[in-house]
């Protein structure tokens, strides 16, 4: 691939949190302006495509959804670079894509297609039921999904694009990015991270804040425009040869997150439990233990991702340049009440 050529990138996500913000990073990336952009939208209008191109000019929607297995692999199959900002963990969607890079891949011998899947650290969950961790930080130099707790998260669809790779035959460069608890306000699209949705729908259902066990677990966290630009950089790497975008193969994985201390999801609750209670969602402070009944809905997956441990050290993005400066500038404590006011206002119209 060529970093001067106009590249064509399939792209799943772009109307949502993470993916828009990264639109507009690209946007304002000098050096990569050279991309033809296909995004897959749900329910597609006019007026969904123009918020779009207003962000990225050179952006053309078409309409479908992770559902729409024949629709991705088609596109996939004549991309040169495909970016996956939509749901981690959809199977049907991964498996099509992965079939149309190695379809395209098929086509163009000696020039495999890029392909870069957000995933998460729910990989890393100890699920310590909200007790601490009993390990240090998990760091990505050297990292391999076989260290990962078996059946956690987000495996079931990164350990196939590992493979993917990984292999001889067709084989496709691949990048999956594992960002911490995402946060602040975005610039695209959507505004607020889906995660604070999933906690105040529970809060709802329980009548106050409240953490999965004691709280005393911590999660690892970032802002979103340190997300989406660390998408930029690694695309960069990637299209300059940089070996560290690459390693000595062709798949690598990168933990995103942020440099300073991580509170317990303990304090992290507490703080929403006070933001709602000082805007008279709920009739008292602080948070406590939800019951059994308010986790039900959410099973494992809910104690995994909320209750667990999920604790990692960003190194080799900041080789490539990388620095996570809005998380340092406005930390997840500081971004709080906007995003818990703005999600309870939709969440308690319901």
């Amino acid at each position: 691939m060529s970093p001067t050529a106009e590249l064509h990138v399939f792209m799943l996500g772009a109307t949502g949190y993470l993916g828009s913000q990264f639109l507009v990073e690209l946007s304002r990336a000098e050096k990569v302006q050279t991309f033809r952009i296909i995004a897959l939208v749900r329910n597609l209008t006019p007026e969904k495509e123009a918020k779009l191109k207003g962000i990225y000019r050179n952006l053309h929607a078409i309409e479908g959804d992770l559902d729409s297995g024949g629709i991705i692999q088609e596109q996939v199959s004549k991309a040169d670079i495909v970016i996956n900002c939509a749901s981690s963990d959809h199977w049907p969607c991964v498996r099509a894509t992965l079939a149309g890079l190695e379809e395209r891949s098929a086509q163009n011998p000696g020039n495999p297609p890029l392909y870069i899947h957000v995933s998460g650290l729910g990989i890393l969950s100890d699920n310590s039921r909200g007790g601490p961790a009993k390990r240090d930080e998990y760091t990505d130099i050297g990292f391999t999904l076989e260290q990962c707790p078996s059946g956690n998260e987000h495996l079931h669809c990164d350990i196939p694009i590992s493979q993917a790779g990984t292999r001889k035959e067709n084989p496709i460069r691949t990048i999956i990015l594992y960002p911490g608890w995402i946060h602040g306000l975005g610039e695209g699209v959507q505004e607020i991270t889906a995660a604070i949705k999933i906690v105040l729908n529970v809060a709802k259902s329980a009548g106050h804040a409240g953490t999965w066990g004691e709280g005393h677990n911590k999660i690892s966290n970032i802002h979103v425009k340190d997300v989406a630009n660390a998408i930029v950089v690694l695309l960069e790497a990637a299209l300059q040869g940089n070996a560290g975008a690459v390693g000595a193969g062709a798949h690598e994985l990168y933990f995103a997150t942020g440099q300073e201390k991580v509170i317990t999801c303990g304090e992290l609750m507490g703080k929403m439990g006070d933001i709602l209670y000082r805007n008279g969602i709920v009739k008292s402070p602080d948070s406590k233990p939800y019951p059994d009944e308010a986790l039900a809905p959410l099973g494992n997956a809910g104690w995994s991702m909320f209750g667990g441990n999920l604790l990692a050290r960003s190194e080799k993005l900041l080789r490539l340049g990388w620095e996570p400066t809005e998380t340092k500038k406005i930390p997840l404590l500081e971004t709080l009440a906007e995003e818990v006011e703005l999600a309870a206002q939709e969440i308690w119209k319901e």
